[in-house]
């Protein structure tokens, strides 16, 4: 049973944030998980193209951007641009999903879309078999620290059913209270990327940490 870790840069130290890309260049972490957001979708605002363009400089393993922003589709191609890898957006801020998810692959990224934790898995019934991730949002979105939101076992579980029902081939990925408490569960019932951000960059050693999670 493998799964990929996507340590979050949002719990990276801003001051510091080349020494943090390279302490996850060094670990055994899989991607970068970059959140993008924008006061206005979510109460938080991060970072942005500039800033990201500066991160795939250093990084040296994908950029999983995750945008947490409204109308999306009107950046894909600068996100694409900056040095994304992976673009995820929004069911919930995506009019035309479909549109989008097309538009993002065709700009040469793998296309994700998210769902917030009040947002039915149902409502990927007719999008599940175009998109190449789906991310599953376990607190609400806006800000780090927050704890895991347990109804997200449920819909794991839905989400598993509904990709094989559709014979789709996405990845699932979980963002948000990730831990050496929960991980276990969360790749048994089926996730394959998890997202952990205050559990690497707050732990007194996070290239353990990431070592230990990744296992």
């Amino acid at each position: 049973m493998t799964h990929l870790l996507a340590p979050s840069l949002l719990s990276a130290d801003f001051g510091n944030l080349a020494r943090d890309i390279e302490l996850v260049n060094k670990s055994t972490a899989h991607w970068f998980h970059v959140d993008v957001m924008d006061g206005c979708f979510v109460p938080n605002i991060s970072y942005g193209q500039p800033v990201i363009r500066h991160i795939k400089k250093h990084a040296q393993k994908p950029l999983d951007v995750h945008l947490m922003i409204v109308q999306p589709e009107r950046y894909i191609q600068s996100f694409k641009d900056a040095g994304a890898d992976i673009l995820t957006v929004h069911y919930e801020a995506s009019i035309h999903l479909h549109r989008t998810i097309h538009a993002i692959q065709d700009a040469g990224m793998k296309a994700g879309v998210a769902l917030n934790p009040s947002t039915p898995v149902s409502s990927l019934e007719d999008i599940i078999s175009d998109v190449d991730m789906v991310l599953l949002m376990s607190v609400n979105p806006g800000f780090g620290g927050q704890k895991f939101i347990e109804n997200t076992y449920n819909k794991i579980a839905q989400l598993k059913d509904l990709i094989k029902r559709k014979d789709a081939k996405c990845l699932i990925e979980v963002d948000g209270g990730v831990c050496a408490d929960n991980i276990k569960s969360l790749v048994t019932g089926g996730v394959d990327v998890l997202v952990a951000g205050n559990a690497v960059f707050g732990a007194k050693d996070p290239i353990k940490a990431i070592e230990l999670l990744s296992e």
